[in-house]
């Protein structure tokens, strides 16, 4: 019964606590939110997707934040970034759930498990805490492996720009724009290249930072490539077109590695589920026949 108030109590003082911080709505942010609105759907944003402020949902917990520490977990930064989310207020957004999960699983396993309460409620509240951290690993990686992919489709685009007389500037500019749809996040790296060299970024900076930001092998010998280009005078199509071949040449050699690796891998199911329910339909029948002919024998 303890735990159950307990549990109570900290889900209620959670809430209580958020909407103690919620900032208040004024009428110039009320005008400002609905000129973002207007122009987000003349883009062809969804409505509900434009309805999500960020900053407004991370203000509570920046202000929570804020009484222990002036800025977020560079580290936490970085990672958030390599995923995908650039804003500082997703840090801020990350750890109110990080501490909003383990509150909620707290309360569920005391208002839902009746034995052995204590020992749930302390692991569902590790569990919770480190749920965050596991998602984030797996969309950092899932981000990466759509990069890596993408990678030599947006190349061989970036090459035919070129050699349609594009400058490098331009081609980054038009590759951003078709790329949208179909590879969403390496167009989202070429537009944020584009808006750093816009802010006065050198290029091979601008590139350095795209490596950075992606931490990807391939990307950092492109942007080697790149600025050995830049500094050599090489022709950058040319150069372009040869490593997005080597980069499909690796990843056809990947695709083989995997697939000669399933033949290993099929062993093990071979041998703990298939060949024993083979051996017992093949070899059932026959048994229960030369049993009950023994039987009939002895008899």
């Amino acid at each position: 019964m303890t735990l159950i108030i307990l549990g109570i109590c900290l889900f209620v003082g959670f809430v209580f606590l958020f909407l103690l911080l919620m900032p208040r709505p004024s009428a110039a942010g009320a005008l400002l939110e609905q000129a973002t609105k207007t122009s987000r759907a003349a883009e062809g944003v969804p409505v509900w997707r434009s309805a999500l402020n960020v900053d407004y949902l991370a203000k509570p917990f920046t202000l929570l934040r804020g009484l222990f520490s002036p800025e977020p977990d560079p580290d936490l930064v970085r990672r958030l970034t390599l995923a995908g989310y650039r804003k500082p207020a997703h840090a801020d957004v990350f750890l109110g759930v990080r501490l909003a999960i383990p509150a909620l699983l707290g309360m569920l396993v005391a208002l839902f498990v009746p034995t052995a309460t204590i020992l749930f409620f302390l692991m569902a509240v590790g569990l919770g805490f480190f749920i965050p951290d596991f998602w984030l690993s797996n969309a950092i990686t899932r981000r990466r492996q759509k990069i890596k992919l993408s990678l030599p489709d947006g190349l061989d685009f970036l090459a035919i720009c070129l050699e349609a007389g594009l400058g490098l500037d331009q081609g980054i500019i038009r590759m951003g724009q078709e790329l949208r749809v179909s590879h969403p996040e390496l167009s989202e790296e070429f537009v944020q290249i584009n808006f750093e060299q816009r802010a006065g970024v050198a290029r091979v900076q601008a590139w350095r930072s795209f490596a950075d930001r992606v931490d990807l092998e391939s990307v950092r010998s492109f942007v080697a490539m790149l600025v050995q280009t830049e500094r050599f005078g090489t022709p950058i199509s040319k150069s372009l077109g040869m490593f997005s071949d080597a980069l499909r040449t690796a990843r056809r050699q990947r695709a083989e590695e995997l697939a000669a690796k399933t033949t290993i891998k099929l062993v093990f199911p071979l041998v703990f589920f298939i060949f024993p329910t083979m051996g017992i339909v093949v070899m059932l029948p026959p048994f229960i026949s030369i049993v009950r002919n023994l039987e009939n024998f002895l008899k």
